[in-house]
Protein backbone atom coordinates (compact mmCIF):
# COMPACT_ATOMS: atom_id res chain seq x y z
CA UNK A 1 0.00 0.00 0.00
CA UNK A 2 1.77 3.49 -0.90
CA UNK A 3 -0.14 6.47 0.17
CA UNK A 4 1.72 9.34 -1.39
CA UNK A 5 1.21 12.30 1.29
CA UNK A 6 -0.01 12.33 4.84
CA UNK A 7 -3.30 14.01 4.13
CA UNK A 8 -4.97 10.83 3.09
CA UNK A 9 -4.75 9.28 6.46
CA UNK A 10 -7.24 9.33 9.32
CA UNK A 11 -6.54 10.86 12.42
CA UNK A 12 -5.10 10.49 14.66
CA UNK A 13 -3.11 7.81 14.01
CA UNK A 14 0.36 7.01 14.35
CA UNK A 15 3.32 7.82 12.22
CA UNK A 16 6.73 5.51 12.22
CA UNK A 17 9.88 6.64 10.11
CA UNK A 18 11.82 3.80 9.54
CA UNK A 19 15.14 5.10 8.81
CA UNK A 20 14.93 6.06 12.26
CA UNK A 21 13.85 2.90 13.77
CA UNK A 22 16.34 1.34 11.87
CA UNK A 23 19.23 3.55 13.21
CA UNK A 24 18.19 3.14 16.35
CA UNK A 25 18.00 -0.80 16.92
CA UNK A 26 21.15 -0.72 15.00
CA UNK A 27 22.84 1.10 17.47
CA UNK A 28 21.45 -1.50 20.64
CA UNK A 29 22.72 -3.94 18.80
CA UNK A 30 26.16 -2.67 18.07
CA UNK A 31 26.04 -1.35 21.74
CA UNK A 32 25.46 -5.55 23.33
CA UNK A 33 28.11 -6.54 20.67
CA UNK A 34 30.25 -4.15 22.30
CA UNK A 35 29.52 -5.11 26.15
CA UNK A 36 29.87 -8.70 25.00
CA UNK A 37 26.26 -9.30 25.96
CA UNK A 38 23.11 -10.69 24.12
CA UNK A 39 20.46 -8.41 23.26
CA UNK A 40 16.89 -9.74 23.97
CA UNK A 41 14.67 -6.76 22.96
CA UNK A 42 11.89 -5.91 25.25
CA UNK A 43 8.82 -5.87 22.62
CA UNK A 44 5.72 -4.25 25.06
CA UNK A 45 6.48 -0.54 23.33
CA UNK A 46 6.47 -1.89 19.72
CA UNK A 47 3.88 -4.95 20.27
CA UNK A 48 4.85 -5.23 16.50
CA UNK A 49 6.40 -8.82 14.50
CA UNK A 50 7.70 -6.25 11.74
CA UNK A 51 9.76 -3.88 14.18
CA UNK A 52 10.76 -7.15 16.28
CA UNK A 53 12.32 -8.06 13.18
CA UNK A 54 13.85 -5.09 12.80
CA UNK A 55 15.28 -5.06 15.91
CA UNK A 56 17.04 -8.69 15.69
CA UNK A 57 17.96 -7.87 12.55
CA UNK A 58 16.34 -11.54 11.60
CA UNK A 59 13.24 -13.30 11.32
CA UNK A 60 12.76 -14.64 14.63
CA UNK A 61 15.44 -14.57 17.94
CA UNK A 62 15.07 -13.61 21.66
CA UNK A 63 12.52 -11.32 22.62
CA UNK A 64 10.91 -9.94 26.13
CA UNK A 65 7.24 -9.80 26.52
CA UNK A 66 4.95 -8.40 29.21
CA UNK A 67 1.74 -9.62 28.63
CA UNK A 68 0.31 -13.20 27.60
CA UNK A 69 -1.37 -11.17 24.47
CA UNK A 70 1.90 -10.52 23.50
CA UNK A 71 3.60 -13.78 23.88
CA UNK A 72 0.62 -15.83 22.00
CA UNK A 73 1.05 -13.15 19.05
CA UNK A 74 4.94 -13.82 18.46
CA UNK A 75 4.61 -17.78 19.38
CA UNK A 76 2.03 -17.55 16.20
CA UNK A 77 4.32 -15.77 14.28
CA UNK A 78 7.59 -18.41 14.84
CA UNK A 79 8.93 -16.76 17.83
CA UNK A 80 10.40 -19.57 20.12
CA UNK A 81 12.26 -18.20 22.45
CA UNK A 82 10.08 -15.21 25.03
CA UNK A 83 10.40 -14.28 28.27
CA UNK A 84 7.98 -13.56 29.96
CA UNK A 85 8.81 -10.62 32.32
CA UNK A 86 6.61 -9.98 34.55
CA UNK A 87 5.78 -11.59 38.04
CA UNK A 88 3.99 -15.05 37.14
CA UNK A 89 0.65 -16.21 39.06
CA UNK A 90 -0.62 -20.03 39.29
CA UNK A 91 -4.15 -19.07 37.87
CA UNK A 92 -2.12 -18.33 34.64
CA UNK A 93 -0.14 -20.85 34.25
CA UNK A 94 -2.63 -22.98 32.21
CA UNK A 95 -2.48 -20.78 29.47
CA UNK A 96 1.11 -20.87 29.50
CA UNK A 97 1.14 -24.46 29.13
CA UNK A 98 -1.55 -23.64 26.26
CA UNK A 99 0.87 -21.23 24.81
CA UNK A 100 3.77 -23.37 24.73
CA UNK A 101 2.09 -26.16 23.31
CA UNK A 102 0.26 -24.88 20.68
CA UNK A 103 3.29 -23.22 19.34
CA UNK A 104 6.34 -25.16 20.21
CA UNK A 105 7.62 -22.45 21.82
CA UNK A 106 9.34 -21.92 25.48
CA UNK A 107 7.83 -19.05 27.42
CA UNK A 108 10.37 -18.29 30.10
CA UNK A 109 9.10 -16.83 33.85
CA UNK A 110 9.54 -14.38 36.49
CA UNK A 111 8.70 -15.00 40.23
CA UNK A 112 9.33 -13.58 43.55
CA UNK A 113 7.37 -15.97 45.92
CA UNK A 114 7.98 -18.80 47.61
CA UNK A 115 4.30 -19.77 47.14
CA UNK A 116 4.14 -18.87 43.71
CA UNK A 117 7.50 -21.20 43.15
CA UNK A 118 5.64 -24.05 44.90
CA UNK A 119 2.80 -24.01 42.99
CA UNK A 120 4.39 -24.33 39.50
CA UNK A 121 6.48 -27.04 41.00
CA UNK A 122 3.26 -29.02 41.73
CA UNK A 123 1.65 -27.80 38.41
CA UNK A 124 4.39 -29.23 36.12
CA UNK A 125 4.34 -32.49 38.41
CA UNK A 126 0.91 -32.93 37.19
CA UNK A 127 0.94 -31.73 33.63
CA UNK A 128 3.82 -33.27 32.82
CA UNK A 129 5.20 -29.44 32.13
CA UNK A 130 8.02 -27.95 31.24
CA UNK A 131 9.03 -24.00 32.56
CA UNK A 132 11.86 -22.46 32.75
CA UNK A 133 12.42 -19.94 35.63
CA UNK A 134 13.97 -17.07 37.06
CA UNK A 135 14.02 -14.89 40.21
CA UNK A 136 12.87 -11.20 40.36
CA UNK A 137 15.96 -9.16 41.95
CA UNK A 138 15.15 -5.72 43.11
CA UNK A 139 18.28 -3.67 42.18
CA UNK A 140 16.70 -0.25 43.65
CA UNK A 141 13.56 0.40 41.93
CA UNK A 142 11.19 -0.65 45.03
CA UNK A 143 8.59 -2.66 42.42
CA UNK A 144 8.50 -6.27 42.65
CA UNK A 145 11.75 -8.47 43.35
CA UNK A 146 13.71 -10.01 45.85
CA UNK A 147 16.62 -8.43 47.93
CA UNK A 148 20.41 -9.46 46.37
CA UNK A 149 20.67 -10.78 50.04
CA UNK A 150 17.20 -12.46 50.94
CA UNK A 151 16.88 -15.80 52.05
CA UNK A 152 13.70 -16.59 49.89
CA UNK A 153 15.96 -16.63 47.18
CA UNK A 154 18.05 -19.46 48.92
CA UNK A 155 14.26 -21.28 49.59
CA UNK A 156 13.10 -20.85 46.06
CA UNK A 157 16.06 -22.28 44.61
CA UNK A 158 15.72 -25.33 47.26
CA UNK A 159 11.88 -25.56 45.82
CA UNK A 160 13.23 -26.29 42.44
CA UNK A 161 16.13 -28.51 42.97
CA UNK A 162 14.29 -31.38 43.10
CA UNK A 163 11.45 -30.82 39.86
CA UNK A 164 12.09 -33.09 37.42
CA UNK A 165 10.37 -30.99 34.51
CA UNK A 166 10.67 -27.27 35.01
CA UNK A 167 13.99 -25.53 36.11
CA UNK A 168 15.43 -22.33 37.72
CA UNK A 169 18.15 -21.16 35.09
CA UNK A 170 19.06 -18.00 36.75
CA UNK A 171 19.01 -14.01 37.67
CA UNK A 172 16.67 -11.13 36.22
CA UNK A 173 16.17 -7.59 37.27
CA UNK A 174 15.42 -4.34 35.92
CA UNK A 175 16.81 -0.70 37.01
CA UNK A 176 13.77 0.97 36.17
CA UNK A 177 14.42 4.01 38.45
CA UNK A 178 17.41 4.38 36.01
CA UNK A 179 14.46 6.94 33.76
CA UNK A 180 13.92 8.78 37.18
CA UNK A 181 17.10 11.30 36.99
CA UNK A 182 19.65 13.11 33.91
CA UNK A 183 22.65 13.00 36.25
CA UNK A 184 24.46 10.35 33.68
CA UNK A 185 27.21 9.94 37.09
CA UNK A 186 23.84 8.60 38.38
CA UNK A 187 22.47 6.15 35.15
CA UNK A 188 26.26 4.82 35.32
CA UNK A 189 26.21 4.38 39.78
CA UNK A 190 22.54 2.72 38.90
CA UNK A 191 23.64 0.54 36.04
CA UNK A 192 26.59 -0.69 38.22
CA UNK A 193 24.53 -1.04 41.29
CA UNK A 194 21.95 -3.36 38.85
CA UNK A 195 24.95 -5.48 37.64
CA UNK A 196 26.56 -6.05 41.06
CA UNK A 197 23.50 -6.89 42.39
CA UNK A 198 22.17 -9.47 40.19
CA UNK A 199 25.80 -11.41 40.22
CA UNK A 200 25.32 -11.35 43.80
CA UNK A 201 21.92 -13.06 43.97
CA UNK A 202 23.16 -15.93 42.64
CA UNK A 203 25.67 -16.73 45.68
CA UNK A 204 22.32 -17.43 47.54
CA UNK A 205 21.04 -20.42 44.89
CA UNK A 206 21.69 -23.77 45.30
CA UNK A 207 21.39 -25.45 41.90
CA UNK A 208 23.97 -23.67 39.92
CA UNK A 209 26.98 -26.08 40.83
CA UNK A 210 27.67 -27.57 37.37
CA UNK A 211 25.60 -25.16 34.93
CA UNK A 212 26.06 -21.12 34.90
CA UNK A 213 23.18 -19.53 35.35
CA UNK A 214 21.30 -16.80 33.33
CA UNK A 215 21.97 -13.39 34.40
CA UNK A 216 19.56 -11.21 32.91
CA UNK A 217 18.95 -7.72 33.44
CA UNK A 218 17.15 -4.34 31.14
CA UNK A 219 16.97 -0.71 31.15
CA UNK A 220 17.63 1.34 28.03
CA UNK A 221 19.75 4.08 29.84
CA UNK A 222 21.98 1.68 32.28
CA UNK A 223 22.29 -0.77 28.68
CA UNK A 224 24.03 2.64 26.57
CA UNK A 225 25.92 4.15 29.69
CA UNK A 226 27.41 0.65 31.98
CA UNK A 227 30.74 0.66 32.12
CA UNK A 228 30.95 -2.86 31.75
CA UNK A 229 28.46 -5.92 31.81
CA UNK A 230 31.03 -8.81 32.51
CA UNK A 231 28.98 -12.30 33.50
CA UNK A 232 25.79 -10.92 32.00
CA UNK A 233 24.00 -13.09 29.66
CA UNK A 234 21.58 -10.29 28.17
CA UNK A 235 20.16 -7.60 28.64
CA UNK A 236 16.44 -6.56 28.36
CA UNK A 237 15.53 -3.04 26.65
CA UNK A 238 12.95 -1.47 24.64
CA UNK A 239 12.50 2.16 24.38
CA UNK A 240 15.56 2.71 22.35
CA UNK A 241 13.33 1.49 19.34
CA UNK A 242 11.16 4.49 19.03
CA UNK A 243 12.62 6.60 22.03
CA UNK A 244 10.04 9.58 23.34
CA UNK A 245 10.00 12.77 24.95
CA UNK A 246 10.42 11.12 28.39
CA UNK A 247 14.14 9.72 27.37
CA UNK A 248 15.12 13.01 25.29
CA UNK A 249 13.94 15.06 28.13
CA UNK A 250 16.91 13.24 30.23
CA UNK A 251 19.63 13.72 27.97
CA UNK A 252 19.46 9.59 26.99
CA UNK A 253 18.33 10.48 23.32
CA UNK A 254 18.02 13.57 21.00
CA UNK A 255 14.90 14.99 19.65
CA UNK A 256 15.84 13.67 16.16
CA UNK A 257 16.38 10.15 17.58
CA UNK A 258 11.85 9.49 18.32
CA UNK A 259 11.02 7.65 15.55
CA UNK A 260 7.09 7.71 16.63
CA UNK A 261 5.06 10.58 16.21
CA UNK A 262 1.20 10.94 16.24
CA UNK A 263 -0.56 12.72 13.41
CA UNK A 264 -3.54 15.08 14.22
CA UNK A 265 -5.66 17.74 12.46
CA UNK A 266 -6.92 20.75 13.50
CA UNK A 267 -10.40 20.91 14.12
CA UNK A 268 -11.60 24.15 15.77
CA UNK A 269 -9.97 27.68 16.38
CA UNK A 270 -10.77 28.77 20.07
CA UNK A 271 -10.32 32.65 19.63
CA UNK A 272 -11.61 33.44 23.02
CA UNK A 273 -9.22 31.82 24.85
CA UNK A 274 -6.71 31.53 22.21
CA UNK A 275 -6.55 27.84 21.57
CA UNK A 276 -6.16 25.70 18.64
CA UNK A 277 -8.19 22.68 18.59
CA UNK A 278 -6.87 18.79 17.40
CA UNK A 279 -8.55 15.37 17.42
CA UNK A 280 -5.93 14.16 19.51
CA UNK A 281 -6.69 13.68 23.07
CA UNK A 282 -6.29 11.93 25.81
CA UNK A 283 -7.05 8.48 24.10
CA UNK A 284 -4.63 9.46 21.67
CA UNK A 285 -1.80 10.72 23.78
CA UNK A 286 -2.16 9.24 26.65
CA UNK A 287 -1.99 11.38 29.97
CA UNK A 288 1.55 10.94 30.66
CA UNK A 289 3.49 14.32 31.59
CA UNK A 290 6.68 12.40 32.27
CA UNK A 291 9.36 14.61 30.00
CA UNK A 292 8.09 17.86 32.17
CA UNK A 293 10.25 17.12 35.20
CA UNK A 294 13.30 17.97 33.20
CA UNK A 295 11.40 19.83 29.91
CA UNK A 296 8.28 21.57 31.49
CA UNK A 297 7.59 23.11 27.80
CA UNK A 298 6.67 19.38 26.47
CA UNK A 299 3.03 19.87 28.18
CA UNK A 300 1.29 16.05 26.70
CA UNK A 301 3.63 16.62 23.35
CA UNK A 302 5.24 18.81 21.19
CA UNK A 303 3.27 19.79 18.06
CA UNK A 304 5.82 19.58 14.84
CA UNK A 305 5.61 19.98 11.19
CA UNK A 306 3.13 17.59 9.07
CA UNK A 307 6.16 16.51 6.68
CA UNK A 308 9.25 16.84 8.82
CA UNK A 309 8.40 16.00 12.06
CA UNK A 310 10.56 19.15 13.41
CA UNK A 311 9.13 20.81 16.62
CA UNK A 312 7.12 23.99 15.93
CA UNK A 313 8.73 26.65 18.27
CA UNK A 314 6.87 27.16 21.52
CA UNK A 315 3.92 24.89 21.01
CA UNK A 316 2.65 22.07 22.79
CA UNK A 317 -0.43 20.39 23.75
CA UNK A 318 -1.20 22.25 26.67
CA UNK A 319 -4.47 20.76 27.57
CA UNK A 320 -6.16 17.51 27.03
CA UNK A 321 -9.85 15.70 27.50
CA UNK A 322 -10.61 12.20 25.81
CA UNK A 323 -10.86 13.18 22.09
CA UNK A 324 -9.64 16.78 22.20
CA UNK A 325 -5.96 18.32 22.44
CA UNK A 326 -5.78 22.12 22.72
CA UNK A 327 -2.78 24.06 21.62
CA UNK A 328 -2.18 27.57 24.04
CA UNK A 329 -1.10 30.22 21.58
CA UNK A 330 0.79 33.52 22.37
CA UNK A 331 0.57 34.49 18.62
CA UNK A 332 -2.71 34.99 16.85
CA UNK A 333 -0.90 34.16 13.60
CA UNK A 334 -0.85 30.75 14.40
CA UNK A 335 -4.31 30.43 13.43
CA UNK A 336 -3.60 31.53 9.95
CA UNK A 337 -0.50 29.27 10.06
CA UNK A 338 -2.65 25.90 11.29
CA UNK A 339 -6.02 26.84 10.26
CA UNK A 340 -8.82 24.49 10.47
CA UNK A 341 -8.59 20.67 8.41
CA UNK A 342 -4.69 21.50 8.53
CA UNK A 343 -2.15 18.53 10.26
CA UNK A 344 0.23 18.57 13.06
CA UNK A 345 2.42 15.70 14.26
CA UNK A 346 3.32 15.33 17.98
CA UNK A 347 5.90 13.73 19.53
CA UNK A 348 5.01 11.71 22.48
CA UNK A 349 5.80 11.93 26.24
CA UNK A 350 6.11 8.09 26.56
CA UNK A 351 5.89 5.80 23.54
CA UNK A 352 4.75 2.80 24.93
CA UNK A 353 1.73 4.33 26.77
CA UNK A 354 0.60 6.46 23.79
CA UNK A 355 1.09 3.32 21.22
CA UNK A 356 -1.01 1.39 23.30
CA UNK A 357 -4.34 3.31 22.08
CA UNK A 358 -3.64 2.27 18.02
CA UNK A 359 -4.12 -0.68 16.42
CA UNK A 360 -1.34 -0.39 13.72
CA UNK A 361 1.72 1.96 12.51
CA UNK A 362 1.77 4.32 9.07
CA UNK A 363 5.31 3.62 8.13
CA UNK A 364 7.16 6.53 6.86
CA UNK A 365 9.48 5.95 4.62
CA UNK A 366 11.72 9.41 2.40
CA UNK A 367 8.50 11.62 3.69
CA UNK A 368 6.05 9.23 2.02
CA UNK A 369 3.63 6.27 3.54
CA UNK A 370 4.57 3.20 2.53
CA UNK A 371 3.18 0.71 5.04
CA UNK A 372 0.82 -0.49 7.66
CA UNK A 373 1.94 -2.40 10.15
CA UNK A 374 -0.17 -3.86 12.72
CA UNK A 375 0.12 -4.48 16.33
CA UNK A 376 -1.26 -5.88 19.45
CA UNK A 377 -2.96 -4.89 22.28
CA UNK A 378 -4.81 -6.18 25.76
CA UNK A 379 -3.62 -8.96 28.16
Amino acid sequence: MKINNLEELETPCLILDKNILEKNCLRARQRCIQLNTILRPHVKTSKSIEIAKIALDQEIGPITVSTLQEAEYFASAGFKDILYAVCIIPRKLTRLNFIQQKYNCLVRLVLDSIFVAKAIVNFSNLNNTKFEIFIEIDCGEGRSGLGFEDQKILEISKIFSNCKNTNLIGILTHAGHSYSTNDKKEILSIANKEREDALASVKNMVNFNQTPPIISIGSTPTMLFASHLNDITEVRAGIYMFWDLAQASRGICKIEDIAITILASVIGHNHEKKKIIIDAGALALSKDTSANKFMPEAGFGLICNQDTGIPLLGLNVSEIHQEHGSINIYNLDWFDKLPIGSLVRILPNHSCLTCAGFTNYNILENNMITDTWSRTNGW
